[in-house]
């Protein structure tokens, strides 16, 4: 996301109504709705996360104890309980 400037794309009227609330600030004006990508949209993470929570699945029924996967993936045992909890749902 880059930054676009205000006075190149807004009526001084509304920039002026904006300094108000704000002046001199950087704001996030949020996408509507109608617009917005579900999480994960245009990349592979979904998909990655999903191969690695399976394979922690793997390593845990041959053994593995969750203090031992949270090292190796670099997650807490929380987190690591929570996918294990996920996967046997699945």
């Amino acid at each position: 996301m880059g930054y676009l400037k205000a006075e190149e794309i807004l009526p001084i009227e509304i920039i002026e109504l904006i300094q108000q609330y704000v002046d001199g600030e950087s704001i996030y004006i949020p996408r509507k709705s109608s617009h917005r990508q579900a999480w994960g949209t245009g990349t592979q993470i979904k998909q990655e996360l999903l191969r690695r929570d399976r394979q922690i699945y793997k390593d845990y029924l041959v053994g593995s104890k969750t203090e031992e996967l949270a090292c190796k993936y670099l997650l807490s045992e929380k987190s690591i309980q929570r996918i294990l909890r996920k996967m046997r749902k699945q």
